[in-house]
């Protein structure tokens, strides 16, 4: 195979290693807040389901992080945000292996994985635990194998495909949409008698192999509930998302936003690489099926994420980047090939890290713009410019220091009702650090042992028993039955519900 090669192999795994390095010195060391911390409460309670549905539970990605839990080297916190960082590192350096092997160049397809692997929100989920980078990874091995297929013809190179297509389905469902694309192009084979009957039986069984783990939990709850349709509609949307899976209406605030994720993850004059990239598609000979899926996979992965309407739908970006990043590597290649000055060379290659000086000076400047980035900004030890807008996270703690002065100020049995972004630090540093653990803490997604009820009718009781504390008094992260019925006294950087002014009656001499 032509990418056996030694000459390759070797520029690949020096790709591979620069990208480990930029991700393991840009990792997270510790605990983090919101989704990440979830996802490693989850395996550190070695769920490979999760709670929010089937959507959101991404088996694979949890089976190989719980492994590296149980490797013997530094905090459980930093080992697992490492598998995010590896994989980052693995889809870098596929992305200059698919671009090398399609054009023949070294150089466009360093651009191509530099452009990738300093994009904002790939390298900021390169630097925490999040499932895409690993996604990413298994996705762009799948567009080698393609690629090799239409040079070669060979049909193992379709039964490679076929596994890592599923692998990629066990991982995070986004792998739905190049399944259809590639389901198509086989379609396509049979029709024109390409490949057999039996090569497509083969492709088929290693696709359901590779998606074992996730096919395991939906056949799970399929017995477990007897809901058939039920269970299905958790694969296709989780339990509240279905609604932003089908959207099909826009705000121009939306689309303002959506622009601006871009924008913010190629803030480099190399962005124009990718159209002249888009326009050579048509204009270089390349087998029809490879640009056909190529083409397919950047208009669908455009439009999936613009339209989507979760708060975090900037991640839902990650595939499409890859595709930009592909085709900035053709139109890399295709100006090269008419200017091959070096001066040219050198300003691609300075400006394919322009974005990281950007970075490194946005948070200022968004904090002195006085910038709306759509965050409460009142979390503890979390400047949210800093946090989200640059995406290296060398060094942060935040997230524990916040847990450690939360849990050391909470009286003796006390209650803590967490939102979802501040939950997991508290039970992380409760569970795996032993701190505090009289302490109970209640969300409304996870909770510590044996923690009490917390809604309308166990109030007054938990009221009577100790003080009761929430992280945020703001609607929207604390209940609503708080809000409207206590008050809130300051206690550090929690607040203690106490009994509403309004609701206590005045007495009167008589």
């Amino acid at each position: 195979m032509e990418f056996a090669k030694p000459k390759l192999a070797r520029h690949y795994a020096a790709v591979l290693c620069g990208a480990l390095a930029l991700y393991i010195v840009s990792c997270a060391p510790g605990v983090l807040w919101q989704d990440s911390g979830l996802i490693q409460y989850r395996i550190q309670h070695n769920d490979i389901e999760g709670f929010l549905g089937l959507a959101i539970s991404h088996p694979l990605f949890y089976i190989l992080a719980i492994g590296a839990k149980y490797t013997p080297f530094g905090e459980f916190a930093h080992r697992v945000n490492l598998v995010s960082a590896i994989a980052g590192a693995v889809a870098v350096a596929n992305m200059f292996l698919l671009v090398r092997l399609w054009l023949g160049r070294n150089f466009p397809a360093v651009i191509a994985a530099v452009t990738l692997a300093v994009s904002h929100t790939f390298w900021r989920h390169a630097s925490i635990i999040e499932t895409y980078t690993l996604w990413a990874a298994l996705f762009l091995a799948e567009l080698i194998m393609l690629l090799q297929y239409t040079k070669t013809r060979r049909v193992g190179y379709l039964y490679w495909l076929g596994l890592l297509s599923g692998l990629s389905i066990a991982v995070h469902m986004l792998a739905s949409i190049p399944l259809l694309c590639y389901a198509v192009f086989i379609i396509y084979l049979l029709a024109k008698k390409e490949i057999r009957t039996k090569s497509l039986g083969i492709l088929v069984l290693l696709w359901i192999a590779g998606a074992l783990p996730y096919e395991y939990l939906i056949v799970k709850n399929m017995i477990q509930t007897g809901d058939v349709t039920g269970t299905l509609a958790s694969v296709a949307f989780g339990l509240r998302w279905q609604g932003a899976v089908l959207n099909t209406s826009l705000s121009m605030g939306i689309v303002k936003e959506n622009f601006l994720y871009i924008l913010l993850n190629f803030p480099t004059p190399n962005i124009l690489l990718f159209f002249v990239g888009c326009f050579g598609l048509f204009k270089m000979s390349l087998d029809r099926g490879f640009r056909n899926v190529l083409l397919a996979l950047t208009v669908l992965f455009f439009i999936f994420a613009f339209r989507y309407t979760v708060p975090d739908r900037y991640a839902f970006f990650i595939p499409f980047y890859c595709m930009v990043c592909v085709l900035t590597g053709l139109g890399t290649h295709l100006l090269q090939q008419r200017m091959s000055r070096k001066i040219f060379v050198f300003l691609l290659f300075f400006f394919s890290f322009l974005p990281v000086g950007v970075y490194a000076a946005l948070p200022a400047l968004a904090k002195k713009m006085q910038l709306n980035i759509g965050t409460k900004n009142d979390i503890p030890y979390r400047d949210d410019y800093e946090y989200f807008l640059r995406p290296w996270k060398t060094g942060y703690n935040g997230a524990e220091r916040f847990a450690d002065e939360a849990l050391s100020l909470a009286e003796n049995d006390a209650v803590i009702y967490a939102d979802t972004t501040t939950v997991a630090p508290l039970l992380y540093l409760q569970e795996v650090k032993g701190k505090r653990p009289d302490v109970k803490i209640v969300s409304g997604s996870v909770k510590s042992k044996n923690a009490p009820g917390f809604d309308k009718q166990t109030i007054g009781q938990l009221l009577e028993a100790g003080p009761v504390y929430v992280v945020s008094s703001q609607p929207g992260y604390c209940p609503e039955f708080l809000l409207d019925n206590y008050d809130f006294v300051r206690a550090g950087i929690l607040w203690q519900v106490v009994e509403s002014q309004d609701r206590i009656e005045p007495t009167t001499n008589k």
